[in-house]
């Protein structure tokens, strides 16, 4: 074999073996340093808010809620017995969560068949189509953190139903989700890299 075609296997070999980066950003209490240290996140949510109306602050609230800005965040294992596993709690994944059919009626919807749950320009997309849509069938405005983040949580038709209600919970959890929120866009009405 020549060095030429060795060396070429070697890179090959060596390319195959890198990873993405599916880490959380440093500091998730600070929008300005999650979009100064991921300057991608902040083009792909004003791309989203161009699309659906959505501001950056309401989906990085939500995708805090939802993965904590971790790529490839899965819902943990069920266990039979306490150690047997039996599967995972949901199909849930990625950085906004989607289940599988939430993902594919998405995927079908804007003719994205290659989007993926781990990327966030589609991920950011995704949670902004999803809420149009709930502001059209549930009437909930598009800037309502709180009952956006129900809707989103329960589903649109848990949601009508009122089955948060009766999830203290999941109340608690949308207010925080709301006043994350707003402190995410004041923050990023400061910051240089929001621009």
């Amino acid at each position: 074999m020549s060095r030429l075609f060795r060396a070429l296997i070697v890179l090959l070999a060596l390319g195959s073996c890198g990873s993405r980066d599916n880490t959380a950003p440093r500091n998730l209490d600070d929008a300005c340093s999650i979009v100064t240290e991921r300057p991608q996140y902040m083009r792909a949510f004003r791309a989203a808010e161009r699309t659906w109306g959505v501001s950056p602050a309401v989906l990085m609230a939500m995708i805090y809620q939802e993965s904590k800005f971790i790529a490839n965040n899965r819902t943990p294992h069920q266990f039979v017995l306490g150690v047997i596993p039996v599967g995972r709690q949901s199909s849930a994944y990625g950085y906004s969560q989607a289940l599988d059919g939430t993902w594919a009626d998405y995927q079908q919807d804007r003719g994205r068949w290659r989007a993926r749950r781990d990327n966030i320009w589609d991920a950011a997309d995704f949670m902004g189509w999803y809420m149009a849509q709930t502001t059209t069938e549930t009437g909930v405005r598009i800037d309502d953190v709180r009952n956006q983040y129900l809707a989103y949580h329960d589903g649109r038709t848990g949601y009508l139903r009122g089955t948060h209600n009766s999830k203290a919970w999941l109340l608690r959890i949308a207010n925080q989700t709301r006043q994350r929120a707003n402190v995410y866009a004041a923050q990023l009405a400061t910051c240089r890299a929001a621009r």
